[in-house]
């Protein structure tokens, strides 16, 4: 199947294949084409450039962008989009006062999610996690990378893994699979830590590993939950099965939990609404990408990352949804891009790096995602007529998302 797209009014993000990610002053650069097409073959980009030169191609369709803007899919790097039901109540309990450390120390919060999760079967938790996916993808999300973590128990964590994987295999989305199994300590762990730590290294990652159900392995390192030393331990039995290290770090409090992740070359380190100087300090000069979730900051009434000292160091950064049931039950990432330049002061190109190429980075796929370059994968989207890619975080509370194209082809 091959596709043409025309009259395109700007086509966005135009970058060489090799660069995979932007940082620091590089940001404030979106290159873009005006006037231009772009053509897809197989999947894959063959061509694109000014309509001046658009010639020579016989494409089984074409679709006429008058006034239309064109940009890469976006790169979600950061959600638990698998759950079972809701925490509703729980968002009533915040605005009648309750913190959501409050919330989590009275059984609410992830173990909440735990109970449902354990009780649902895994054709239900598939047909429901899947609605939320045909939504995203809707919304214009082309790559998603998504966590277990509402498990807790051998068998839910597992169920949630094979849960994904079924997505991965059956949705032309590019699905990532990261493990979560320390994102809280279980009711039947609470004092009992190492034993639970115990079962993650001794029991579940022997199986996730003889059945490939994941690429990454994450950590809520925060107070209350899982400190240094219990994170670095997790880390390293998780990577002597191949899975790269994410981290949540940094949600609450800071504590040297970035430093630990750039030690161990983790892929990202996702959160940061705290940050010291150390902090940036340790990211300088590593692999690791910072990941912002404004959506999160938003829904808690928490502090933003602080994404101007990020780049002004020199650093990239990476924006993605956080999206789960308790503290952002929200996918769109038309909305994170909205809040990184409203409450994050992120300009417009700024955050529409973080949301493609920093974000194909953070979830490891930029070779074939987050740009518009030969021989990527043809995963882009048409926005409605809109005067100029400023309206797209400016209009925050429409969707300009018209067309979104997965693998060359328009999703339904």
């Amino acid at each position: 199947m091959s596709l043409l797209i025309t009259n395109i009014k700007q086509l966005l993000q135009i970058r060489d294949s090799e660069v995979l990610k932007v940082s620091g002053k590089d940001m404030k650069v979106l290159p873009t084409i005006n006037d231009a097409f772009l053509y897809m073959e197989e999947g894959r980009i063959v061509a694109f450039g000014s309509m001046e030169n658009c010639n020579g191609f016989n494409p089984d369709k074409t679709i006429d962008a008058t006034g239309k803007i064109v940009l890469p899919t976006w790169c979600d790097s950061h959600t638990h989009i698998v759950y079972a039901g809701n925490r509703s109540q729980e968002f009533v309990d915040r605005i009648n006062g309750l913190s959501y450390t409050e919330i989590a120390n009275r059984g609410g919060g992830i173990l909440n999610s735990a109970k449902m999760l354990q009780n649902i079967d895994e054709d239900k938790l598939y047909h429901e996690s899947i609605a939320r996916v045909k939504q995203v993808m809707q919304l214009g999300t082309g790559a998603i990378e998504i966590k277990s973590g509402y498990g807790l128990t051998v068998e839910a964590e597992l169920k949630m893994l094979r849960v994904i994987k079924r997505i991965k295999e059956t949705f032309p989305i590019k699905v990532k699979s990261t493990f979560l199994g320390a994102h809280a300590i279980p009711e039947d762990y609470r004092n009992n830590k190492e034993g639970y730590i115990d079962l993650i290294i001794n029991d579940m990652l022997p199986i996730i590993d003889k059945e490939q159900l994941a690429d990454y392995i994450d950590v809520f390192c925060e107070k209350g939950y899982f400190n240094l030393e219990d994170t670095e331990r997790i880390l390293k039995a998780g990577k002597r099965y191949g899975l790269i290290p994410k981290i949540h770090v940094n949600q609450f409090n800071t504590f040297d939990g970035v430093a630990l992740g750039v030690k161990h070359k983790a892929l990202s380190v996702d959160h940061l609404e705290e940050l010291s100087q150390e902090d940036i300090d340790a990211l300088k000069g590593s692999i690791t990408m910072p990941v912002a979730l404004p959506s999160c900051s938003f829904f808690l009434s928490i502090p933003y990352t602080p994404a101007r000292r990020i780049m002004e160091a020199g650093l990239p950064l990476a924006l993605a949804t956080d999206y789960n049931p308790g503290s952002t039950p929200s996918g769109n990432m038309n909305f994170v891009l909205s809040a990184a330049c409203i409450k994050m002061k992120m300009t417009p190109e700024e955050a529409i790096n973080a949301c493609t190429i920093n974000g194909a980075y953070a979830m490891g796929v930029s070779k074939d995602y987050g740009s518009i370059a030969v021989g990527k994968k043809a995963n882009v989207m048409l926005t409605k007529s809109i005067p100029n890619y400023n309206y797209l975080p400016y209009a925050f509370g429409e969707n300009n998302i018209e067309t979104v194209i997965i693998n060359g082809k328009t999703t339904a």
